[in-house]
């Protein structure tokens, strides 16, 4: 685990949005695409607009969610709102490439499935994403994995549905995904190792972490 304590949250994101140009980089040379998953909060704004500014290859990339709350489209809740707002807006990503989570969908089950197998056809099966970014709550919570909800004990789904979780459901990448990607890229506002090491199971080894 690479832990870099950086002066403010300006700083940390320009530094996160390095890391992430240059893995995306390294993906495209090697597999000749980079599939990334960025998690909800605040704490990716300011990164994705500083990753606009970095060499990207914008071309290859494709953008799925950590997590996303059970809202309609456009609603202030929604990660996707501010992940298209901090990120089409200041990038020449093709809109096609930032895979929405479906949680507008009828039958939600059914939805965090498809997601799962769009997943799996652009990142292998099982999928390993190039690079994870996650945030950390107050709570410990990471993804929409929160202490207490039956979702923390899902292994053989890489996409689930949580309880209700201040005022709504959520879906989310589950522990088995996050744990095989390439990098973990964790940014929590107040870092500390031993609730970073509590919120994530033990099966991390072939992961590189990277904390700002």
């Amino acid at each position: 685990m690479n832990v870099e304590i950086l002066a403010d949250a300006d700083t940390a994101a320009r530094r996160a949005a390095g890391v992430i140009a240059y893995d995306a980089r390294e993906a495209v040379a090697a597999r000749n695409c980079f599939v990334m998953a960025v998690s909800g909060g605040k704490s990716p704004w300011i990164m994705l607009r500083a990753l606009a500014n970095e060499d990207v290859p914008w071309k290859k990339v494709h953008v799925f969610q950590v997590d996303e709350r059970v809202a309609p489209a456009g609603d202030p809740d929604r990660n996707l709102t501010h992940l298209t707002e901090s990120l089409l807006s200041h990038a020449p990503l093709p809109p096609s490439q930032i895979h929405a989570m479906p949680v507008e969908a009828a039958d939600l089950e059914a939805a965090a499935r498809a997601y799962a197998e769009t997943l799996e056809s652009l990142a292998g099966s099982p999928p390993v994403l190039d690079l994870a970014h996650l945030g950390l709550g107050p709570d410990g919570h990471t993804a929409s994995l929160v202490p207490g909800d039956p979702v923390l004990d899902v292994t053989d789904r890489d996409v689930a549905l949580t309880g209700v979780y201040q005022e709504r459901r959520r879906m989310t990448l589950t522990y088995p995904v996050l744990n095989r990607s390439r990098r973990i890229l964790c940014r929590p506002m107040t870092p500390t190792r031993s609730r970073l090491r509590r919120t994530f199971r033990p099966t991390i080894r072939s992961a590189r972490w990277s904390m700002a």
